[in-house]
């Protein structure tokens, strides 16, 4: 079933859109701040200019400790006298803004200079609910006067009336408005550019992660192949997560490969082990069934099939333990380590094959004693194997030489004969479990063994051959055997 590709939704759930809302929103967040302390700033800078002219106005007419009866009388206090008269009589010379009036004790408007008050007056005088409170506070207060804003502050005057003097603040209102008018339209303006970069910068940003979800998708979809690529402007974060998930996902790639290896190898030897197998059963089956049904009346007839049962069975117990040999070497086991004459070792094996093929030509190259640290059983089967694979595989004249020598930290032991060799293609299967060239003799498990053993050593194995030359078989050791390699005992 085919794997659905992996899609990135832009929508507002996208990092990409977060990171965009997330700063547009702190970026207003202190715009409006800002906007705030400065209006706040503004708006008590310009009160305290309004209060402190009233205060001073104040100050100055209760120290003059008039009256309403001098105020209205005294030409002399004439500077007073252009304050508190109606606006229609000396519009020129008022403050532009300001509302002055004259209150009884009870806070009903009083009229100056034979002039009735105005509705300004009034409705000053109607706002300030408690002239006496007011003159107490040292600090003028906000009044509404038919719809506009004022700041007032009352004086008491000897003769028990209080003068109320209102400045309007409608100018300073709508100067903050204008201000926070403009604070919101250049407010906008930056968040818009903020949100234009912002995109830009996350979008430049953020494609190495959209490389990686195409790579993840391609392979989900089974290449393996694939690495996420570099970035031209890489940031130290994501070409970290880049370094990190490239080494993932080659290490994936390689479990993989190496499970299907595994897993081919698995299938192959299962087919011929039990192909192997079948060889000698049948053979043993059909022989039985001869003698059940009485077919073997003859005693030389029975003699060669109770041999032909006992050698397909020695047979078969061959190949079981060195498919047992073989599991053991694969779980890694435990080898007895200790000083081993490797050169008393070939020795021996050249003997040996003396014994059985008098006739072929041996070489040993193993004079005095040679000490390595190894399973001393674990190298006579490997000897014996390779000897054994010579005996087997090459006429019985073709020159054999084994050699041993130390160099540079490690022991080589190589069995090389002239015999016919071995093409490239089977040169490099020789190891494979049971494979045998041309279809010859054995099991095909003398070799496996062979490398397993060493492997297990910490070691290596290698071959030299090609079709005409003979094959050398070349087993290096390490002096001490490698960390891990095996568990000694």
């Amino acid at each position: 079933m085919r794997t659905p590709r992996i899609r990135c939704k832009r929508g507002v759930h996208s990092l990409r859109a977060k990171l965009t809302l997330a700063n547009v929103a702190l970026l207003a967040l202190g715009i409006a701040a800002t906007t705030a302390v400065s209006l706040m700033g503004m708006r008590y800078y310009l009160l305290g200019q309004v209060d402190t002219q009233l205060t001073r106005m104040r100050d100055s007419l209760g120290q003059s400790q008039l009256t309403i009866r001098q105020i209205d009388s005294l030409s002399a206090l004439g500077f007073v006298r252009d304050r508190l008269v109606p606006d229609g009589t000396n519009k020129e010379r008022s403050s532009p803004g300001s509302i002055y009036t004259a209150v009884d004790r009870h806070g009903a408007a009083v009229g100056l200079l034979g002039v009735r008050p105005t509705e300004a007056q009034l409705g000053l005088a109607h706002s300030v609910h408690d002239a006496k409170a007011l003159a107490r506070d040292s600090d003028p207060h906000d009044v509404t006067v038919h719809g506009d804003s004022y700041r007032v502050t009352a004086v008491r005057l000897s003769d028990g009336k209080y003068v109320l003097m209102a400045t309007s603040t409608e100018a300073l209102h709508a100067g903050m408005s204008k201000a926070l008018r403009l604070d919101f339209a250049v407010g906008g303006l930056l968040l818009a550019l903020l949100a234009c970069l912002t995109l830009f910068s996350v979008r430049r940003r953020m494609l190495p992660l959209e490389d990686m979800v195409e790579t993840s998708s391609a392979i989900a979809e089974g290449d393996l192949t694939q690495r996420i690529p570099s970035s031209p402007h890489p940031t130290q974060e994501v070409e970290q997560l880049r370094l990190a998930l490239n080494s993932m996902l080659h290490q994936v790639e390689s479990a993989y490969r190496t499970r299907e290896h595994s897993a081919a190898q698995l299938r192959r030897f299962v087919a011929d082990a039990s192909h192997e197998l079948r060889t000698p059963l049948s053979a043993i089956r059909g022989y039985l069934q001869l003698y059940d049904r009485g077919m073997l009346s003859d005693p030389d007839e029975r003699k060669r099939a109770w041999e032909r049962v006992l050698a397909e069975t020695d047979r078969m117990g061959r190949l079981v333990d060195e498919l047992l040999t073989l599991a053991r070497l694969d779980q890694q086991p435990e080898l007895r380590f200790r000083n081993v004459d490797l050169s008393r070792l070939v020795r021996d094996a050249a003997e040996d094959l003396r014994a059985q093929q008098p006739e072929r030509p041996i070489t040993v190259g193993a004079e005095g004693a040679l000490l390595v640290h190894a399973d001393e059983s674990g190298l006579r089967q490997v000897l014996g194997n390779l000897v054994g694979n010579v005996r087997t595989h090459t006429p019985a004249d073709a020159p054999v030489r084994l050699d041993v020598e130390r160099e540079n930290g490690v022991v080589r032991v190589c069995v090389a004969d002239e015999g016919p060799g071995l093409g490239c293609e089977d040169a490099a299967r020789i190891f494979d479990r049971f494979f045998r060239a041309g279809g010859g003799a054995g099991s095909g498990l003398g070799l496996a063994i062979v490398q397993g053993v060493v492997q297990a050593h910490g070691g290596e194995v290698a071959v030299r051959t090609s079709p005409g030359d003979g094959l050398a078989v070349t087993v290096t050791l390490p002096a001490r055997p490698a960390a891990g390699s095996a568990h000694s005992r």
